[in-house]
């Protein structure tokens, strides 16, 4: 399989401006937010495993390895629920991002019980990039599979 077509085919195109500014948010909230690193590497690694996104798993895989995340916790980030290797935050994180992604699966959306568990380790700051965090995710993870973009190649450190 290979992929349908390049976002960033034409620089001066309209979708690859778009993309760029996903981008550009997605940087600032990794680079800026209180949310510990490797939380956000988590949640991004396990948003982009639901939706099927090889290309955002392989990035999020290899850059978690790079910044010395370890092989048994990226290898159990799909079953962190019957994993001891998570913190209670990040645990709470993961729920969130969980629920965030399944929306349409859950005619509730997400869990008041979910929501209270990560207000309960992270403060509104710290919620608000959560909640930007996994929206962007989301929705990159969309472009990617739709395009039939592939992973597998990525070097680490490339995006971030």
């Amino acid at each position: 399989m290979t992929a349908r077509l390049s976002l960033f085919g034409n620089p001066t195109g309209t979708a690859a401006k778009a993309a760029a500014h996903f981008g550009t948010a997605s940087k600032t909230i990794l680079s800026e937010s209180g949310l510990p690193a490797a939380t956000q590497r988590l949640v991004l690694l396990r948003v982009s495993q639901i939706n099927g996104d090889g290309y955002a798993t392989d990035v999020w895989a290899k850059n978690a390895a790079a910044a010395g995340e370890s092989a048994t916790r990226i290898n159990l980030v799909a079953a962190w629920r019957e994993s001891t290797v998570f913190t209670d935050a990040e645990r709470a994180a993961l729920a969130l991002a969980e629920d965030g992604t399944r929306i349409a699966d859950a005619a509730g959306g997400v869990d008041d019980e979910v929501w209270a568990g990560a207000a309960q380790h992270h403060d509104q700051d710290q919620l608000s990039d959560l909640v930007m965090l996994i929206a962007l995710i989301n929705a990159t993870n969309r472009m990617s599979v739709i395009v039939r973009q592939q992973g597998g190649d990525y070097e680490p450190g490339r995006l971030g």
